[in-house]
């Protein structure tokens, strides 16, 4: 038997006389020579060789609407466009003629058909880094990372190559922070702290505020029960209203708290309102629990700032002064004087 085949099948070398190949049947010509193909046998043996899960290197060839066509040697290739990268590319025109590192995801034989995916190496290999990294991480280590991603609940900051937290929008700052892309945004750099490492390393909490003096340390040293200080309204809810009585100190005004004498207040709103500044009384002070209540009312029951308090100001003043004066002082002739009902006998 005698075969012939194109001088072009071979490598630049040409062919070698005497030199034993293998070549594959493409038929018989009517001379009765056989046509021959190189490259359908090496075509062959790369089929043999190839397996799901396999690494190949192939040469892009080729793009259309679903992806890339590619070459592993003679053999044709397909990789579809959500297996081109991590991320999905809207333009695959930038990938003709590379040559990518790919996992084999399907070999079909029959249909001489294969499936690439460059994708799942390079997930492989983000979690190598990842794993590599997070070695050198633990709870407790302050890190700069960059901030990727903001959401209203939160910013995902990139710690290192293939390794993020997320920055919850409650440790950001001791103060209240309703959206974290009011205060954060893509591509800046912060100093965070690890507060927690779960699901090996696939939850990571940070913390930002921790890094900052808690403002509840100077507030419990400067206040008690009984003091008297300005405050603002900044929540209004059914049961009361929080207050900022410092930059991340809120504390509670009861509804009960608001109004003095027997009309019952059915929500706070009917006689305060969001930004409103009014007078206070810290009524008691938990600072492990960071709680403080407050009181719009005296000790007798008056609202703070009004006429009322100051009558009952003045009356505890009298009081005072009648504890050092003479006795047998008539009380009511001292209340007539604290309210400018005429001199005290």
């Amino acid at each position: 038997m005698q075969g012939i085949l194109p001088a072009a099948e071979f490598d630049e070398n040409g062919p070698v006389i005497g030199k034993s190949y293998e070549f594959g049947l493409r038929g018989q010509e009517e001379d009765g020579l056989w046509r021959l193909s190189l490259s359908e046998a090496k075509s062959l043996a790369a089929w043999q060789d190839l397996e799901v899960g396999a690494r190949v290197e192939a040469r892009v060839s080729g793009v259309n609407t679903g992806g890339l066509e590619l070459r592993i040697g003679p053999i044709a290739a397909f990789m579809p466009a959500s297996h081109v990268a991590l991320e999905r590319v809207e333009d695959l025109s930038g990938e003709l003629g590379k040559k990518l590192v790919c996992e084999v995801l399907e070999v079909d034989r029959e249909r001489q058909r294969v499936l690439l995916s460059r994708r799942a190496v390079l997930s492989a290999e983000r979690d190598a880094a990842r794993a590599e990294s997070l070695g050198s991480l633990g709870v407790g280590q302050v890190i700069t990372g960059k901030v990727t991603r903001v959401e209203p609940f939160g910013a995902f900051v990139a710690l290192s190559p293939g390794v993020e937290g997320l920055l919850h929008v409650s440790n950001i700052s001791h103060q209240r922070v309703e959206n974290a892309g009011d205060l954060l945004q893509p591509g800046q750099e912060l100093q965070v702290k690890i507060l927690s490492i779960a699901e090996g390393g696939r939850r990571i909490g940070l913390g930002r505020k921790q890094l900052e003096t808690d403002p509840w340390q100077e507030t419990a040293a400067r206040l008690s029960p009984g003091t008297v200080l300005q405050a603002k309204v900044v929540r209004l809810l059914d049961f009361g209203a929080f207050c900022a009585l410092a930059p991340g100190v809120e504390g509670l005004l009861h509804i009960s708290q608001l109004k003095a004498g027997s009309d019952r207040v059915r929500h706070p709103r009917e006689v305060l309102s969001a930004g409103q500044e009014l007078t206070v009384r810290v009524v008691s002070l938990e600072p492990a629990s960071k709680r403080i209540a407050l009181s719009r009312l005296d000790e007798r029951g008056a609202v703070l700032g009004s006429a009322d308090s100051v009558e009952t100001g003045e009356i505890d003043r009298v009081l005072r002064e009648s504890d050092a004066g003479p006795r047998g002082t008539n009380l009511g002739n001292l209340f007539k004087k604290a309210l400018g009902g005429g001199d005290a006998g």
